[in-house]
């Protein structure tokens, strides 16, 4: 019984990617997008500002940096993203979502289909009963795999509240209302 979860986990989760990777790309093609291109700019706009670099991209994306490193080119090229350099360690850039990347990026979403998803699980007669589960599979896959977690500030064993706001215990910094929404490279699962 155990082995028929996982190979259902493992269908399930197979299926959504496919799905979700077939929108992107017609969207993609319709806006003249690689989709690597589009999954460079969707993690920038959910990153926080540790997570923000090439090494980071290519460690969340999975690809190698030569292949990131051409994105990025592209991409500022076309004048989706920025690129500053840090004002600590000059070498390491920062890349920044510039506002025709957000847009650009909007129109790339496969909203369509996820919204159409979302009202058939709202009128359904027997909704999921624990919403968690797929972050719960999403966790055990990543630790499995040994890899980053990249997960929302907010829920990392680093965040904190001080002094009336958000704190990293990692890096000892105060943290934004923005920052505490937005992905992380340094997260540590609670």
């Amino acid at each position: 019984m155990q082995f028929m979860q996982q190979t259902d986990i493992y269908e399930l989760i197979e299926c959504m990617t496919t799905l979700i990777r077939s929108e992107e790309r017609k969207k993609c093609t319709e806006l003249g997008l690689q989709p690597v291109h589009f999954q460079v700019l969707n993690y920038l706009s959910r990153c926080n500002k540790y997570s923000n670099t090439p090494a980071a991209v290519a460690n969340y994306l999975g690809m190698t940096r030569g292949t990131v490193s051409q994105s990025l080119i592209i991409l500022e090229k076309k004048g989706y993203i920025g690129k500053t350099p840090d004002a600590n360690d000059k070498r390491v850039v920062h890349l920044q979502l510039l506002p025709d990347g957000a847009e650009i990026l909007k129109q790339a979403r496969p909203s369509d289909l996820f919204h159409s998803a979302t009202s058939i699980l709202r009128s359904s007669d027997s909704p999921p009963s624990d919403a968690n589960v797929f972050q719960q599979a999403l966790t055990a896959l990543q630790k499995t795999n040994h890899s980053q977690s990249f997960g929302v500030c907010k829920t990392c064993r680093n965040f904190s509240e001080k002094d009336g706001g958000f704190f990293c215990q990692l890096t000892q910094e105060k943290l934004s209302t923005d920052d505490s929404e937005q992905i992380c490279q340094e997260h540590n699962p609670v």
